[in-house]
């Protein structure tokens, strides 16, 4: 076991040097191509969101980078969109990779995302889009079933404004300990609830600080940071903006914690819920704009309880959309045991103003309207997540649903509907929605259900110490 600062990390005592201006954001192809001259970068990683939200890609030389990637993108296996958390690809994939020969399609890099990466020195990220062998966008690929739904709000003359509020729990073990340790009996960085405590905190806040400084310097803007419930519990909000920004830094922000977390010798995870106790959220806040950059959800007359009738709509689409997408905020077997009153997540369909006991939250006036959308947990991909909030809000203003009262009080202990129980009841209501199907066509529909159904066999071929505890002797 690692104290929460590794060797070479200066101790809590130490003076730290000024650091320099940090780069630009996002950097300029110019300043790469200096920075590639002068050496001070040597590696520029091509990478895209895969189903889980990873960022998955490769290095490359800069100066090929400048010269050729940028413009024709980076060739890559088609299977990176059509695995599971342990990279197996199992039948049933709308986008099939043994099916297309394990052929490549290529990532073609977004310039917008281009960042240098603070935890790993000489190095820039880059995330792109996946096109096929024609240059058509690969519709499955998450960040394409973002922007898809994106474009339709464009066609109102809207943009969504987005972001997510990401909660990890924090081990003094190193991830290599809690490896051999197969996971359990680990050692959170704190030992109480320290849910908006500050002295509680003073062991683990040089890593957070750390965190948080690495990620202004990737072109994040910190908002606020605090402890939460669970011990070891933390959680870092970025400022809000456009939407699938928001979900770009979100996903970079995953792996640089991760990678900072390592060089201090100590792990967390994002895992929805990894013990009995409270689990790790990702509440996704979204307004829209229209072109003029006014809100959309503000009052306007035109609504109740401080919306605007569109913003009723939208709110109603959530709840007439919430079984049915269900399966793109919690897409893991895991992810249903997070879903539980106990554990300060939802388990109804319902809304509320200012209410957390809902998995839709009203909150705000003004410039400032918006919804918390709080089903999602902190394994989501948030691509999926937004692309459900946006799809099922724009189903709702479409038909223009009514909105029934806000729910008062504790959501769980009232007569709602509910939302699935476990992700074998996600993935039937998904794969049998005809509303997912107007949304998001059936290919994605089809290539969703079948992550959510490997993840399901994967889960049904292990053996679990819940078994072997209750059954070994008595069995």
């Amino acid at each position: 076991m690692s104290p929460l600062f590794g060797d070479g990390l200066p101790p809590l005592t130490e003076t730290l040097p000024p650091s320099p201006p940090p780069p630009p954001f996002p950097v300029p192809a110019e300043r790469l191509r200096a920075d590639a001259a002068s050496g001070a970068i040597t590696d520029v990683i091509v990478a895209l969101p895969d189903l889980q939200g990873r960022v998955q890609g490769s290095r490359v030389n800069p100066r090929d980078f400048a010269e050729r990637v940028l413009e024709d993108g980076f060739d890559a296996c088609l299977y990176l969109l059509a695995t599971d958390v342990e990279m197996e690809s199992r039948p049933g994939y709308a986008t099939d990779p043994w099916g297309g020969g394990l052929g490549d399609f290529s990532i073609v890099p977004d310039p917008a995302t281009l960042r240098y990466l603070p935890w790993d020195p000489g190095t820039a990220l880059v995330l792109g889009d996946a096109r096929d062998s024609g240059g058509r966008p690969v519709p499955v690929a998450p960040r394409q079933v973002l922007r898809a739904q994106l474009d339709r709000l464009a066609e109102r003359g809207w943009h969504a404004l987005a972001g997510t509020e990401l909660e990890f729990l924090v081990f003094r073990d190193s991830y290599q300990e809690a490896f051999e340790a197969d996971y359990r009996r680990l050692t959170t960085a704190t030992r109480f609830n320290s849910d908006y405590a500050v002295p509680e905190l003073a062991e683990i806040d040089p890593l957070m600080r750390r965190i948080r400084t690495a990620m202004e310097r990737t072109g994040m803007t910190v908002e606020s940071a605090r402890g939460e419930c669970h011990p070891g519990q933390y959680e870092i909000v970025f400022r809000y903006g456009d939407a699938l920004r928001a979900c770009d830094n979100h996903v970079v922000y995953k792996a640089g914690a991760r990678a900072l977390a390592a060089q201090a010798g100590v792990a967390l995870t994002f895992m929805a819920k990894y013990d009995g106790g409270e689990g790790n959220s990702c509440h996704v806040h979204l307004s829209l704009r229209d072109g003029t950059g006014a809100p959309v959800f503000a009052d306007d007359g035109s609504g109740r309880y401080g919306m605007s009738e569109t913003m009723e709509h939208f709110v109603a689409g959530q709840l007439a959309c919430m079984r049915d997408f269900a399966l793109l905020s919690a897409p893991n077997v895991n992810s249903f045991k997070r879903l539980s009153p106990q554990a300060f997540a939802p388990n109804t369909v319902s809304w509320g103003l200012d209410n957390r006991t809902c998995p839709v939250r009203v909150v705000g006036s003004g410039g400032s309207a918006r919804i918390e959308f709080r089903v999602p947990g902190g394994d989501a991909n948030p691509y999926l997540a937004v692309a459900g909030i946006v799809a099922a809000g724009l189903y709702g203003i479409d038909r223009a649903l009514p909105l029934p009262e806000p729910t008062a009080g504790d959501a769980s202990a009232a007569d709602l509907p509910r939302l699935p129980a476990s992700l074998e009841e996600a993935v039937l209501a998904w794969e049998s929605s005809d509303i997912a199907r107007s949304c998001f066509g059936p290919d994605v529909v089809r290539h969703l259900a079948a992550a959510g159904r490997s993840e399901l066999a994967a889960f049904s071929a292990s053996v679990t110490d819940f078994e072997r505890r209750r059954h070994f002797e008595r069995g």
